[in-house]
């Protein structure tokens, strides 16, 4: 893995190494199932490094983690109304960007490029599967492990909401974009650009 060029690449590895200090305060200060939390937004802040997500969007997805984190950890989202809602669709927004990105490497969906509504549709789709995913992890958390974590038929449908509009959003977003998408170019692509003449010549 290439070390970090630029402002943006530094501040994306920046927010990084934050996510991790943030797991080891929250084993400190506040038990396993925040640690868990924070192991999967240190996941999902990792993930955009690997799949070379342009380096504004890997800002805002690490940013998205760390928010979505420690909200849980100062309970935000029964503090403040919409909150939960908010961070909903934007985590899940966030999370849509990255499993598109990963599925259009490996051909399982189409580019960029592509019809818009093929793009917008897999988005929308994307986030309600993810949000079924958590939605079944919070349950199971709240079964199993601490039964402080909120779980109910309303909440569950509003949180789906939510989801369903934050892949939504990513999805329009990457039908607007234009070839390549949320990625950089990949390193062969960036080799043959830099071996190509000026202006084109060959």
């Amino acid at each position: 893995m290439r070390r970090p060029v630029g402002v943006a690449e530094i501040t994306a590895d920046g927010i990084r190494l934050l996510v991790i200090v943030s797991v080891l305060v929250a084993g400190i200060g506040w038990g396993p199932v925040q640690v868990g939390i924070f192991m999967l937004a240190l996941f999902g802040a990792l993930a955009p490094r690997a799949l070379r997500i342009r380096p504004s969007v890997d800002i805002s997805i690490g940013v998205t983690m760390l928010i979505a984190a420690w909200s849980n950890v100062f309970d935000l989202y029964t503090e403040i109304v919409g909150w939960d809602k908010i961070v909903h669709a934007a985590l899940t927004g966030a999370v849509t960007i990255l499993v598109v990105t990963a599925a259009q490497r490996g051909g399982l969906l189409p580019q960029t490029g592509s019809p818009r509504f093929a793009l917008v549709l897999s988005g929308a789709a994307v986030g309600l599967a993810v949000g079924s995913i958590w939605e079944m992890l919070e349950w199971a958390g709240h079964t199993f492990t601490d039964a402080v974590i909120f779980v109910g038929y309303d909440d569950t449908i509003g949180d789906l909401a939510a989801d369903g509009v934050g892949g939504l959003i990513a999805g329009l977003a990457l039908s607007l974009l234009p070839h390549g998408g949320f990625s950089r170019a990949t390193p062969a692509t960036e080799r043959a650009t830099e071996r190509e003449p000026a202006g084109g010549a060959r």
